[in-house]
């Protein structure tokens, strides 16, 4: 069949055609079928991940990232029966990969600090903790930071990768707590009498454990004050109510027992000052001269 001067094949035209759209179809079935199996994994995964007691957040990614490789698998696939060679495709993927992996580089260590984070569980929402000098409650645990409210309803957000490279202070990790409270005393006021005033306070305090049992021990002989200190044990939840009560209830009993809380008091000593005063005396002494 000739066609602006050239020669068409009606056949070869039609054997292509219907092996090209053989090729498609035979892509998107693979495609549709691929995606589906892909899914069916991911719940698969999901599953074995829960059993394995691994936490919600991660598992959930963790699915997201096999859904998307197994899906890049698919399309591959799917693309090689259409005739497209893949090889170079896979070659662009690597590079956008790197090109992302190195734009992200800093999100990418907040991932795999956040991944070790709800792993290892070093603290969970609700706890109590000091995390690079913020202190607070942890309201919430992303992949890629942590939130914390204060006690004067801040929230602070810390980036995961700091959290796994500082100190974390957990104080709700266990369930017990001792307070630590410290009552300077006079010089000259009854350390025996100071004591027995704290401990009593402390024993008849309903959130205070009876075993261990308080203690009241002479800490420190400081510049200005003897040092108490006493040592209280009760549950987290009562820990900061009980120690209010007892600074408090120390106050008003040891100012009953008129022992005094001194404050910081300093002597000064002057060179020289008697020899100024002399001084100072001889000259109002010496007579008044006229003119």
């Amino acid at each position: 069949m000739e066609f602006l001067g050239f020669t068409v094949d009606i056949a070869s035209l039609t054997n292509n055609a219907l092996s090209l759209a053989m090729k498609v179809l035979l892509a998107i079935i693979i495609f549709v079928v691929g995606r589906w199996l892909a899914k069916k994994a991911v719940v698969v995964a999901h599953k074995i991940m829960k059993r394995g007691r691994l936490d919600d957040t991660v598992a959930s990614f963790l699915g997201r990232i096999i859904y998307g490789l197994l899906l890049v698998v698919v399309v591959l696939a799917a693309l090689s029966k259409v005739g497209v060679q893949t090889t170079s495709v896979v070659a662009i993927l690597g590079g956008a990969a790197v090109a992302i992996g190195l734009s992200l580089k800093d999100q990418l260590s907040n991932f795999a600090a956040g991944i070790m984070i709800v792993t290892f569980r070093p603290f969970v929402s609700g706890d109590y903790v000091q995390i690079s000098g913020y202190t607070g409650t942890v309201t919430e645990i992303t992949l890629v930071n942590t939130h914390l409210t204060t006690t004067n309803n801040h929230d602070i957000i810390i980036p995961n990768s700091d959290i796994t490279t500082s100190a974390v202070t957990n104080y709700s990790a266990l369930p017990n707590r001792r307070v630590d409270i410290t009552v300077g005393i006079g010089y000259d006021a009854d350390i025996k009498v100071a004591k027995n005033v704290m401990m009593d306070l402390a024993k008849n305090n309903p959130l205070a454990f009876t075993d261990p049992e308080p203690i009241v021990r002479v800490t420190n002989l400081g510049d200005n004050s003897v040092d108490l200190t006493l040592n209280v044990w009760t549950t987290n939840a009562d820990w900061w109510s009980m120690q209010c009560e007892l600074l408090e209830q120390f106050k008003q009993a040891l100012d009953d027992e008129k022992i005094e809380i001194p404050f910081p008091q300093r002597s000064v000593h002057v060179k020289g000052l008697d020899q100024m005063i002399n001084q100072m005396g001889e000259s109002q002494k010496l007579p008044m001269t006229k003119n």
